[in-house]
């Protein structure tokens, strides 16, 4: 059963209606379901479907390819001698057909592009020389590679510049996909435990399929992370790997990261990894940013060179805070740890991260979703916290009609409650960005809480709420 993925699914689906050929590239991060999408909006119904094979040669390759055209009754088997000579054999079997759409479906194609393999300019010759002209073919391709799908086919430079008629970034779901997701496989949850396994995992719906049911989440966090043989212990070393040729400077990058709550500029990251200021670091850093692992973001009237760039995956951030010490034969040590220190923080941390990956769902609680609006974090030029210098704010919502909310997002098991420190805090981080933003218009202290907030003495502060089952509206 398909959850979500309405608008993706759509535009699959409208390209067999289409009267000319279709070139759709499907790409997203490692697990985030592309290949159960395509599958299901096609109903598996492909002429041809491949899939390519990770970390083989071009003679490997070829050879499944060959395996594949002939399993599908498009060709006799015979091993093509290179990718041009491939793609010839595909064009001469779909070209046999019964008239139709023809979808051909070519999964983890990254993996296919061996070096010296002159695969992309295969595929390149297929579609502008053949396929392009027809008005039956729907080629679609997909890959976890984001890095490789970015540059060679959504901004490609060459023949495929501008060639793919539809592009689909499949994004992580929301808080009410998941939600709709547990559902659908008859799993109980109440929000709060569905956002402690956000908080853990993120949005992405293979990860989900492991929480099974009548189980609390600390026994399945235990189950999928913590037990020796846990079925996502090592899915950390995979996932970079399987997204970046070279993922050492991605994983330099992330890992310089997690140890600041609240980020850091190119030039302390260049400090901290020790990596060369060079192309394949600025590379590298855009592509942890066009991934969603990364957020990047410039301070009002700051220069583009003083962005600061924060962590904000909340899997990468639970496997530095939990996993990447954990000793080979431990397990059950995620229920040992509820209510410890190092637990309540990361759930802070981690909640903020939910919440700027739900800022639609914030701004729609504020009833300014139709409103244009600018979001960014900023930092007090002065250090040190004594009266607000030194303050941060990791959400502010720059409004069209000159207003600005300022978001405060706290975790709670219950409602959360603002006391004397918290509301002095709280008053001169306020005070100090109207002071150095120099704001004309109005300022609003926002609370973006699980359980609302405790209407007590320094609640009068507070100009709106918005709680945990705003950020489940879809």
């Amino acid at each position: 059963m398909l959850i979500g993925r309405e608008t993706e699914s759509k535009t699959l689906k409208d390209a067999l209606a289409s009267d000319s050929s279709e070139f759709i590239a499907v790409y997203g991060r490692r697990r985030v379901g592309k290949t159960y999408l395509i599958r299901e909006a096609y109903e598996g119904r492909f002429s041809f479907y491949h899939t390519g094979i990770a970390n083989a040669r071009r003679r490997e390759q070829l050879e499944r390819f060959a395996k594949s055209l002939q399993k599908q009754g498009l060709s006799s088997g015979r091993i093509p001698a290179n990718w041009y000579e491939a793609f010839d054999f595909l064009e001469e079997g779909l070209a046999k057909l019964p008239p139709g759409k023809k979808v051909v479906f070519i999964d983890e194609l990254p993996w296919m592009d061996s070096q010296k393999s002159n695969f992309v300019s295969s595929i390149e010759a297929f579609w502008n020389g053949w396929a392009s002209a027809r008005n039956d073919i729907v080629l679609v391709v997909c890959g976890s590679a984001t890095s490789w799908m970015t540059s060679k086919l959504i901004r490609a430079r060459g023949g495929l510049h501008n060639r793919l008629t539809h592009r689909i970034k499949l994004e992580p779901f929301t808080l009410a996909e998941c939600e709709r997701f547990l559902m659908a496989r008859g799993i109980v949850a109440t929000r709060l435990q569905i956002l402690e396994y956000y908080m853990v995992m993120g949005g992405v719906p293979y990860y989900w399929n492991y929480i099974e049911k009548g189980k609390s989440p600390a026994q399945n966090i235990d189950a999928m992370f913590f037990a020796p043989n846990g079925e996502l212990r090592d899915e950390y070393g995979q996932l970079y790997a399987s997204l970046f040729r070279k993922p050492q400077r991605h994983i330099a990058i992330v890992t310089a990261l997690g140890t600041k709550k609240a980020g850091m500029t190119r030039a302390e990251l260049l400090k901290a990894t020790r990596l060369l200021d060079n192309g394949a670091f600025g590379k590298a850093l855009s592509e942890l940013v066009e991934c969603g692992f990364v957020r990047r973001y410039r301070m009002p009237d700051k220069k583009t060179h003083n962005a600061i760039f924060q962590l904000v995956d909340n899997f990468t951030l639970f496997h530095f805070r939990f996993l990447s010490d954990l000793d080979e034969d431990g397990g059950g040590t995620w229920m040992d740890m509820q209510n410890t220190p190092a637990i309540n923080t990361w759930r802070g941390l981690s909640f903020e991260r939910v919440c700027l990956a739900h800022a639609e769902q914030i701004k729609r609680a504020l009833g300014i979703s139709g409103m244009r609006t600018w979001l960014y974090a900023w930092r007090s030029s002065r250090n040190g916290e004594e009266e607000g210098s030194g303050a941060q704010i990791d959400l502010l919502i720059e409004r069209a009609d000159k207003a600005v909310n300022i978001c405060e997002m706290k975790y709670s098991g219950g409602e959360y409650e603002i006391d004397k420190d918290e509301s002095r805090r709280m008053l001169n981080r306020r005070d100090r960005f109207i002071s150095e933003r120099r704001c004309k218009g109005a300022v609003y202290l926002t609370f973006v809480t699980t359980c609302g907030i405790v209407h007590n003495m320094y609640w009068n502060d507070v100009q709106s709420e918005v709680t945990l089952d705003d950020l489940f509206v879809e």
